[in-house]
């Protein structure tokens, strides 16, 4: 059975600015109303239509919950770092240059810095995978909106927040293809039904979830450290924040699950809301006293047009070297050609106009305002 929308809350939050999908909008209200237990849905502005589900969206339910509703990147999410570069001694062209190609499995030396009983016990929880799979995956961005980026602190809203001097480093990405086979397992057991609380198989998903969530956060900091090794630079962890999971959760006296899919924690003190790889991203306090949008956060700017339309979109009016360089004047390092258009800035809507949304919502307040240097997708574009 499904509920009632009329005893369910849904919201959402964009102002008149912000690209809405009513597509998005309207899988929204269908999930809100098929899926059985649910109480709560909240659009962030970053609202946009996904396979079944919409993605920058978050759900509360009651009694049970969804593994579809977290997808197959489990544990997808951002980590910040401050480095030991300096911003006033490098360049777009120089970090390029220095970093080479960092995709492929890790070096030896990089292998060593790896707890491999860490990585086995990670394969053994989640039972769909090696040590060694784990091991081939571990350290690499992985392709679809997936990125290092390399920044400059452009404006301080909180003085002493950031050091202005220094280069930042942003790493979007999640559990690899770990994530989607722990999902497809579930789905060709359960379909879209979802799991009661308590039984034996949701505390078989949930150990798989933790073990995705873990191996994300590994491989994060197994990118920020290969990238630190090629740039000869130290690194200062600032946050690392999960926006693909389900969370025991209290939500307005009732106790239950909050899922988010493409949503950011709004009680876990600061995050970062980072915009296409040719725009701001942002640094944000978020008001984790308010429940109106299920204590979550936009975790982007959002896509305005569906993959399959941008290369017939763009191609006519951007060579690949445009989309190698921002209004920025950053490089975008990216090997795969239909990447760079599915990518592009124009794909994307305006974050100015997503922060704008949060902040007239009383959701957040700005802590610094960052801008890209180098945004690193795969490999280094070969000539033609």
């Amino acid at each position: 059975m499904g509920n009632s929308l009329m005893d369910t809350y849904v919201q959402v939050f964009a102002n008149r600015s912000v690209w809405m999908e009513s597509a998005a909008i309207e899988q929204l209200h269908t999930t809100a109303r098929n899926l059985q237990g649910i109480r709560a849905a909240v659009g962030l502005p970053d609202l946009h239509p996904g396979r079944g589900y919409p993605v920058g969206a978050a759900f509360f339910s009651t009694g049970r919950f969804y593994p579809a509703l977290v997808g197959g990147d489990i544990g997808c999410g951002m980590a910040l770092h401050a480095t030991s570069l300096r911003v006033h001694k490098t360049s777009p062209s120089k970090l390029e240059k220095a970093l080479g190609v960092i995709d492929g499995p890790l070096t030896e030396a990089l292998l060593e810095e790896v707890d491999m009983a860490q990585l086995q016990a990670l394969a053994q929880r989640c039972g769909v995978a090696t040590a060694e799979a784990l091991q081939q995956s571990l350290g690499t961005i992985g392709g679809g909106n997936h990125f290092a980026e390399l920044q400059a602190v452009d404006t301080l809203y909180e003085e002493g927040a950031l050091d202005k001097k220094c280069v930042h480093l942003m790493v979007h990405s999640g559990s690899r293809g770990l994530g989607g086979t722990i999902l497809r397992e579930h789905v060709e057991r359960f379909n879209h039904d979802g799991l009661a609380a308590a039984t034996p198989e949701a505390r078989a998903y949930w150990q798989q979830h933790e073990a995705a969530i873990a191996y994300a956060q590994l491989n994060r900091s197994m990118i920020a450290r290969r990238m630190a090794r090629a740039l000869r630079m130290e690194l200062s962890l600032v946050l690392d924040i999960s926006h693909n999971h389900v969370q025991r959760h209290e939500w307005r006296g009732e106790s239950g699950f909050l899922h988010r899919k493409g949503a950011t924690p709004a009680d876990e003190g600061l995050v970062v809301i980072p915009g296409s790889r040719g725009d701001y991203s942002y640094l944000v306090r978020p008001a984790s006293e308010r429940d109106e949008a299920l204590h979550s956060l936009a975790h982007g700017a959002g896509r305005k047009w569906a993959r399959s339309d941008c290369v017939g979109r763009l191609k006519p009016r951007f060579s690949l070297a445009d989309l190698q360089q921002t209004r920025f004047d950053s490089a975008v390092v990216c090997a795969d050609r239909e990447l760079i258009y599915e990518e592009a800035p124009q794909a994307y809507k305006d974050v100015d106009g997503v922060i704008a949304s949060l902040q007239e919502a009383g959701l957040l307040t700005l802590v610094a305002r960052l801008r890209p240097l180098l945004t690193y997708k795969r490999g280094a574009m070969q000539c033609c």
